[in-house]
């Protein structure tokens, strides 16, 4: 289970942290009756389910090279029943 799953499911333990945003966000955010603090944590979700999935892309970058190389140069091992043959 991911992280970003266990805040939904059970959430974690709040800590205050300090940050340094745009003063015109934070107004715009705030005329608009937005919570910052759950649209920053939001964005920071988004941050590290990225960086986790370019860290995952990186460390397996042969091995999707090397399947891709493999499907380009004999096809599927399963021809897909709806392409004609």
């Amino acid at each position: 289970m991911s992280t970003i799953e266990q805040t939904h499911q059970n959430p974690a333990k709040k800590r205050p942290v300090s940050l340094t945003v745009r003063n015109d966000l934070i107004k715009e955010a705030r005329a608009l009756r937005l919570n910052t603090s759950r649209a920053a944590e939001a964005g920071i979700e988004a941050a590290v389910r990225k960086a986790k999935e370019d860290a995952w892309r990186s460390e397996n970058k042969a091995a999707i090279d090397a399947y891709n190389e493999r499907i380009a140069r004999t096809g599927t091992l399963l021809k897909p029943i709806w392409l004609p043959e």
